[in-house]
């Protein structure tokens, strides 16, 4: 729905598969990134649960950074923390494939951590009734953000087509 709604607006969009690996996934992000801004394009990034922790590093850590904005929902605030448990081999979320995650992992996402140091290019978009993640930490992650709170929900935030037009309205203008 996104990318045809984007598409169907005349805005390119890309949603490409990142590695397992947090180091990886950062440099392919960081890749895309540069190769939308040599074709000029603006950069607006949408990032749901570990998503948005690495749109969040990104927006902070690219050095063009000052010109994107970033729309996080159900963001994993401290995904060092909350995946230490998770070491090994785990189901993907929407395949039958079998990823390794490994403990290394866990340092390099200490390593992604960041404050943000101009909240007004962030939108929080926080389901009070995500199952996975508490929606305060988000909130207190993210001060000074835009923040939309959404009563109940969940981590997926299956009401989303509800909330993407003003998600959209704050990315594109």
């Amino acid at each position: 729905m996104v990318g045809e709604d984007l598409r169907n607006a005349g805005v390119g969009y890309r949603c490409p598969q990142l590695d397992i690996a947090p180091l990886v996934a950062m440099e392919q992000a960081t890749q895309e990134i540069d190769a939308a801004l040599a074709q000029g394009h603006s950069i607006r990034l949408i990032g749901s649960s570990l998503g948005g922790f690495f749109a969040s590093a990104l927006m902070e850590r690219h050095p063009k950074a000052s010109t994107f904005k970033a729309a996080l929902l159900n963001p994993a605030p401290w995904p060092a923390r909350d995946l230490k448990d998770h070491v090994g081999e785990l189901p993907a979320w929407h395949t039958n494939e079998v990823l390794h995650f490994r403990a290394a992992y866990i340092d390099d996402l200490k390593s992604l951590e960041v404050g943000i140091t101009h909240p007004e290019r962030y939108l929080l978009v926080a389901a009070k009734g995500d199952e996975l993640l508490d929606w305060t930490e988000m909130v207190a992650r993210y001060p000074g953000a835009q923040h939309h709170i959404i009563e109940g929900s969940d981590h997926s935030i299956t009401d989303f087509n509800q909330h993407w037009p003003m998600i959209k309205q704050f990315l594109l203008h």
